[in-house]
C-alpha cells in the first residue's frame, strides 16, 4: 500500500529510541523527509546514521529538549529551512513515571506534565503554521491507554497522557477546517530501552534473569502473549500520518496486544 508520503517532512520528538526511531523509520521508509529531535547528540546521531542505512534516505537530527519552547522552535525553523515545509508531527517525547499517591510530590508531577503534555504543546504551537502552509498535515501525540484506563499507583503518567488525550480530541475538531488531522496512539507494552534498563536492573541482581526472562513476565499482563515490537507501533502512527487515514481524526488507537480495559 502507497501511503503517499513521498517527499512530506515530518519531525519525530523522541526519535533516538524506541517508538520514537520506529516511527521515523516507517515515514523514511515511505519516502517522507524525517527530522528526529532528542535530547542526547549522541543517542540522536547513532539513530540517525541507523535509520539512514536501513532506508537509504537522509534523516536530520536536531538536538532538542521540548521542555524548552525556544528549543522547539529552533527545530521547526531548522527543518523547514533544510525542507522548505513541514507535513507531520509526531509527538513522542516522554517517559515512563508511576508511583503511589504517598509518594507523588509537585515537583514529580511538574516535571512529567513539563515534559509531556507542555513539550506537545510546544511542538504544536511552532508546528502549526507551517502544517496550514502546506495545505493541511497530521498530528499523532503518542500516549498510553493508562491515559483512558488508569490502574492504580499510575501517576503522574496517567494524568498526563489523560491530558494529551484530552488536547488530540479537542485539536482535532479546532484544526479540522485547516485540514490538519490529530489523532493518539494509545501505547501498551512494548519493547524500548526503558524496559531493557528495568532488565538490566534486576539482572545485575540476579544475573541469571534474562531479557528473554523480563519479556516473558510482562508479556503475562497482554492478551496476545506477547511484547510489542516498536515498529508495530511505528507502523501505525506512519499510517495515520499519511494519506491513507486521510478520513481519520480525534482518534485514539490502541496499540497494546489487547490489553486495554476500554476501546
Amino acid at each position: 500500500m502507497d501511503l503517499e508520503l513521498e517527499g512530506k517532512v515530518a519531525i519525530v520528538t523522541g526519535g533516538s529510541d524506541g517508538i520514537g526511531k520506529a516511527a521515523a523509520a516507517s515515514l523514511a521508509r515511505e519516502g517522507a523527509n524525517v527530522a528526529i529531535a532528542a535530547r542526547t547528540r549522541g543517542r540522536l546521531d547513532e539513530a540517525s546514521a541507523e535509520i539512514e542505512r536501513e532506508t537509504g534516505r537522509p534523516v536530520l537530527a536536531v538536538p532538542t529538549d521540548v521542555r524548552n519552547e525556544s528549543d522547539v522552535e529552533r527545530l521547526v525553523h531548522t527543518v523547514v529551512e533544510r525542507w522548505g515545509r513541514l507535513d507531520v508531527l509526531v509527538n513522542n517525547a516522554g517517559t515512563s513515571a508511576a508511583r503511589p499517591f504517598d509518594l507523588l510530590t509537585d515537583e514529580i508531577v511538574g516535571e512529567d506534565f513539563q515534559l509531556k503534555v507542555y513539550g506537545a504543546v510546544y511542538c504544536i504551537r511552532a508546528a502549526l503554521p507551517h502544517l496550514r502552509a502546506a495545505g493541511g498535515g497530521a498530528i499523532v501525540n503518542v500516549t498510553t491507554h493508562g491515559g483512558k484506563a488508569p490502574p492504580a499507583a499510575s501517576n503522574p503518567t496517567s494524568m498526563a497522557r489523560a491530558a494529551g488525550q484530552a488536547l488530540t480530541k479537542s485539536l482535532s475538531k479546532e484544526f479540522a477546517a485547516d485540514n490538519v488531522r490529530v489523532n493518539t496512539v494509545c501505547i501498551g507494552l512494548v519493547k524500548s530501552g526503558q524496559h531493557r534498563d528495568q532488565w538490566a536492573a534486576r539482572n545485575r541482581k540476579e544475573p541469571g534473569y534474562s531479557l528473554d526472562d523480563h519479556w516473558a513476565r510482562l508479556a503475562a499482563r497482554v492478551p496476545l502473549g506477547r511484547i510489542g515490537e516498536a515498529v508495530e507501533a511505528g507502523e501505525v502512527i506512519a499510517f495515520l500520518c499519511s494519506a491513507r487515514a486521510s478520513y481519520v481524526t480525534g482518534a485514539a488507537v490502541n496499540v497494546d496486544g489487547g490489553a486495554s480495559p476500554v476501546l
